[in-house]
């Protein structure tokens, strides 16, 4: 069943000026006359009927008007609150424009500034006072088809830290890319933000914070609070496909583990996030030459992305015959006090399986020259953590170094695209977290690649809500890794890019979602009989954001 329906899946269709107040049927300007008429319209409107693409013309001359790329984010935020059909049209025949804008970079600084520009309230914010009373508060969201729901926290927002309940500017930013990446009905969709408080005193003594004044809360209150959700959406919402989003470390991995089996969902930051990363090796490695297998790889920052990224690649070197010992063996992490290594004693349970033998070691520097990695992955929030000497050591080390900083936003990347093409002279494959413009570097130019998530959680997504599986597997981030990496062309490589271009987003992830699907099947997940043609049932899933009739329930 598709879900692209003339009616989206929401409450009865209002008329007169509730329907121009309802951003999933307001039309503005493009409704016809005879709908017009029929919806009680006339004299609301201006008499001139537009087109959807002069909608986008006016959109877009006033977006180029904007002085600087946060009114940008406020101004689709505002259009996205007024006409959905329209933003994601803007969206998504733009999307190489636009993804910088609705999220990373720019919505790191819009979760900073969250309580100044407050509009309107988007998604659900569910408090620590609200215990016991959560299932009450789902049933306020006004949409009974809800199939992805992004559930943060606030307390690691990208790499900025703890934000509190300013963190909404994630899931919201997060779902608008599972509807324009991969068709995922902005209808089915809820962002949820988990307001425990903050120990973020800026926050505190701001007096527009929108959260809850208080030092966050731990311990038993915490996973109370958190089951006491999981269970009501469970309820209310049984097919309804969890990301977990932006949960500190202490948090991160135990809930993945505790629900993983208990629910359909996933975190973002630990699988997605390893899975784009494992894709831009495999890319990566067709110029390199060689298998994955015979890769050194040295981490800079040992959280939740890192050790998630480590894993994924553990699991693909041992589809290449090692043993998971060899694998581990070849994944090496620095974290803030140096590399992980087996004497020390002050290393988180996650940060174990990958402490290895070797003599203590203190900064980045002295790492690279002991392993002599021939990939060096970013994922630290620490900005120009990846210095000169640090790249120039990988180029002497590797004819050509791969360096992926993948932190972001922007200012957080542990290098900029430019500098890991000079400090090589041209000899490194780089990709980013965030978006870098092309270098131009000896009369090449590269154009280097955006390891950015959104090429996978979509289409994962997309795949899990087609076939209604119950539970997303760490097979699923397997596949969508291989696939992502196939859709990476030699046009792509030979401009030094290992992801294919964002305009193709949409079809990328429909591939990604047959792949995912398909797991689905195999490991007995789907609760949706198999289709013939598996493929076109995934892409008639995909919403257009085109106008359609609207009829009026009677």
């Amino acid at each position: 069943m598709s879900q692209d329906d003339d009616n989206p899946p929401t409450k009865k269709i209002s008329k007169g000026i509730n329907l121009l107040h309802d951003p999933l049927r307001n039309y503005g300007t493009a409704f016809s006359e005879e709908a017009r008429d029929e919806l009680g319209l006339r004299g609301l409107l201006p008499p001139r009927v537009f087109t959807q693409a002069e909608q986008v013309q006016r959109v877009l001359e006033n977006f180029a008007r904007k002085p600087d790329d946060l009114e940008r984010y406020i101004m689709l935020n505002a259009l996205s609150s007024r006409n959905e059909n329209l933003f994601y049209r803007v969206v998504v025949d733009n999307i190489d424009k636009m993804m910088p804008i609705i999220y990373t970079p720019t919505v790191g600084q819009a979760c900073q500034e969250y309580g100044h520009i407050f509009r309107q309230p988007r998604g659900l914010f569910i408090s620590a006072n609200d215990k016991g009373n959560i299932a009450s508060i789902l049933e306020n969201w006004p949409h009974d088809d809800v199939r992805v729901i992004v559930l943060t926290d606030g307390e690691r927002i990208l790499g900025l830290g703890d934000l509190g309940a300013n963190g909404m500017g994630i899931p919201v930013g997060k779902l608008s890319l599972y509807t324009a990446c991969a068709g995922i009905h902005p209808a089915t969709t809820l962002p949820i933000t988990l307001d425990v408080g903050t120990n973020n005193e800026t926050l505190i003594n701001d007096p527009l914070y929108i959260g809850l004044k208080q030092p966050r809360l731990r311990g038993e209150a915490y996973d109370e609070l958190v089951e006491e959700l999981i269970t009501a959406v469970q309820a209310r919402y049984p097919h309804t496909l969890i990301q977990f989003e932006d949960f500190a470390n202490i948090n991160a991995f135990r809930l993945l583990e505790k629900y993983r089996d208990r629910a359909c969902t996933f975190n973002d930051d630990v699988q997605g996030t390893a899975s784009v990363t494992l894709a831009g090796l495999y890319s990566a490695l067709r110029l390199t030459g060689g298998q994955l297998k015979d890769q050194t790889i040295l981490f800079m920052g040992a959280g939740e992305a890192g050790i998630g990224i480590g894993d994924l690649i553990v699991s693909a070197m041992q589809e290449e015959g090692l043993s998971e010992a060899e694998a581990r063996a070849n994944c090496w992490f620095v974290d803030s006090r140096g590399l992980v290594v087996k004497s020390r004693t002050d290393l988180a349970h996650h940060k174990l399986a990958y402490a290895h033998e070797h003599a203590p070691v203190k900064d980045l520097l002295t790492a690279v020259e002991s392993l002599k990695p021939t990939a060096l992955i970013g994922v630290s929030g620490q900005a120009h953590a990846f210095t000169k000497e640090i790249v120039g050591r990988m180029a002497e080390y590797n004819e050509i170094p791969i360096i992926f900083a993948l932190s972001n936003p922007t200012s957080k990347a542990e290098c900029t695209a430019e500098e890991a093409y000079t400090w090589t002279n041209g000899r490194a494959i780089f990709a980013s977290g965030s978006p870098f413009d092309p270098v131009e570097y000896n009369g090449k130019t590269y154009v280097s690649g955006q390891g950015n998530n959104a090429y996978i959680f979509p289409g994962v997504g997309l795949g899990v809500c087609a076939v209604k599986s119950h539970r997303v597997t760490d097979e699923m981030f397997m596949v969508a890794a291989k696939t992502l990496a196939k859709e990476v062309s030699e046009k792509d490589l030979d401009l030094g890019r290992v992801y294919p271009p964002l305009q193709a987003i949409r079809s990328v992830s429909s591939a990604i979602a047959l792949s995912v699907a398909e797991v689905a099947y195999q490991q007995g997940l789907a609760a949706v009989p198999r289709p013939d043609d598996l493929l076109a049932y995934v892409k008639s899933y995909m919403y257009e954001p085109t106008y359609k009739k609207l009829t009026i329930d009677r």
